[in-house]
């Protein structure tokens, strides 16, 4: 199978680079991959990640929530639940920090369309792009909502979204710079980015280390920092005017990590480790388990 093997970092392409450790993906493939760190920009990245045309493969599980919807097992129950409630956070965050009650809204990797019926309900015109056909069929009779193959987001129109929203999807796409400049296009005058992706330097990702189910091999290409989004974002002619926490993503993450550790899922030891990495975070949103990045153009 193709691979992709980094000889410089994705982000600010310094050679300066050393191993991490090697993680396993306990989703579909039960293989091991690396995950390599830049000392320079500190993006962490996984080496020999399948080509584009390749890893879709890695998806194809019952257990991917953001493509199935599945409601099995305790921990994509509680996801489930949760997920009405952040899908409303999301809005107001959108609603806020554009200004706008109504606009023009594009959801980049919007999955089975939640929070594309979400805003829509809120009276945005709202567009989505998803690259899984078998997800944006969900969207399509769970929500009627049509939604678009990925690469069409280069035939977009400049200046057109009030808003475009990543919810963890940058840690997923190959063309990482081509992306960020045609977000940066497909903005109108006072257009906002949105761009939620896990943060490796958590605490929590310190306890699990490589079992920590923030890496996601090979699904998550890259494992920002803080100051890695910010070099990438600097790159582009944007900037991070905001910084949010996603408190319960640290409790999500750190069941799967407990699961991946040993075998089973220890929810008692996982919502300790969860909250004590909230706890960490409080007033310091660059230690929180998954940020949102709110961007604008300079």
């Amino acid at each position: 199978m193709p691979v992709i093997h980094y000889t410089h970092c994705p982000v600010c392409k310094s050679h300066n680079l050393q191993p991490v450790f090697n993680v396993k993906d306990y989703t579909v493939s039960g293989k091991e991959f690396e995950i390599v760190h830049c000392n320079d920009c500190t993006l962490r990245f996984t080496q020999d990640v399948p080509v584009l045309e390749e890893i879709g493969q890695y998806y194809k599980s019952e257990d991917y929530i953001s493509h199935t919807n599945t409601n099995k097992g305790l921990i994509n129950r509680l996801y489930q639940r949760v997920r009405v409630r952040t899908m409303k956070q999301k809005a107001a965050v959108v609603k806020k920090y554009t200004g706008l009650q109504t606009g023009n809204l594009l959801d980049v990797g919007s999955g089975t369309g939640t929070f594309l019926h979400t805003m829509r309900l809120q009276g945005w015109r709202v567009s989505g792009l998803e690259p899984d056909a078998d997800a944006r069929e969900l969207a399509r009779t769970e929500y009627g909502v049509e939604s678009n193959p990925s690469h069409l987001l280069f035939s977009l129109d400049s200046c057109s979204f009030n808003a475009v929203t990543l919810w963890h999807v940058l840690e997923h796409v190959h063309a990482l710079h081509e992306y960020v400049e045609q977000m940066k296009k497909l903005l109108a005058k006072n257009g906002v980015l949105f761009i939620a992706v896990p943060n490796y330097t958590t605490k929590d990702a310190r306890v699990y280390g490589k079992y920590w189910a923030g890496y996601d091999v090979p699904r998550h290409l890259y494992h920002f920092s803080p100051k890695a989004m910010q070099t990438l974002m600097e790159q582009h002619g944007l900037e991070i005017a905001g910084m949010l926490p996603m408190w319960f993503d640290s409790f999500y993450v750190d069941m799967l990590s407990s699961k991946y550790k040993t075998g089973k899922v220890n929810y008692v030891s996982a919502g300790l480790h969860g909250l004590a990495s909230n706890i960490n975070a409080v007033g310091n949103v660059q230690q929180c388990c998954s940020v949102i990045y709110v961007v604008r153009a300079k």
